[in-house]
């Protein structure tokens, strides 16, 4: 049996010099095509949990400083404008929620992430919430948070008893 004859694009005619590659079907192409579906699939499959997995997935990215007197937020929400962006602070929790809509010309294939994003950061019960500010540049957030006059990073000891 001629093992060229299972191969199916070549099921009825000899590739030829004079024929473009482009013509045949790559495997290597098939491959990497199966190797981001995989990926995927993995992706979406993994959103829904929370675990460390998953929170390295989160989006938008944020970095987040803090020193005595106030708390730092910084976060990359490339192609959005301030009006698609909803910002609030309760009980020491700031969230960041909006919708990143998506504009294409017909595009079969794309990488390019859409739709509704939530994050929220706990940042504690030291920040005050009449001193926060918030300015949007370039697509970067940066939120300012100062701390209470009184707050205090306190450590407590705890004593671990022998049973």
């Amino acid at each position: 049996m001629d093992v060229k004859s299972l191969v199916p694009w070549r099921r009825n005619r000899e590739l030829t010099s004079s024929e473009p590659m482009e013509d045949v079907p790559s495997i290597f192409g098939l491959q990497r095509q199966m190797n981001r579906q995989m990926n995927r699939l993995f992706d979406d499959f993994f959103r829904d949990f929370d675990s460390p997995l998953t929170r390295a997935m989160d989006w938008p990215a944020v970095e987040v400083q803090d020193d005595d007197k106030e708390t730092k937020v910084v976060a990359e929400l490339p192609g959005l404008e301030e009006k698609d962006i909803d910002l609030s602070l309760r009980e020491g929790v700031l969230t960041i929620k909006g919708e990143k809509s998506r504009k294409t010309d017909g595009a079969i294939y794309s990488e390019r992430w859409h739709g509704k994003f939530t994050r929220a950061i706990d940042l504690g019960a030291d920040i005050d919430p009449d001193k926060v500010k918030a300015n949007f540049d370039k697509g970067v957030l940066t939120v300012s948070l100062e701390k209470r006059p009184n707050a205090k990073a306190e450590t407590k000891k705890i004593a671990i008893n022998r049973n």
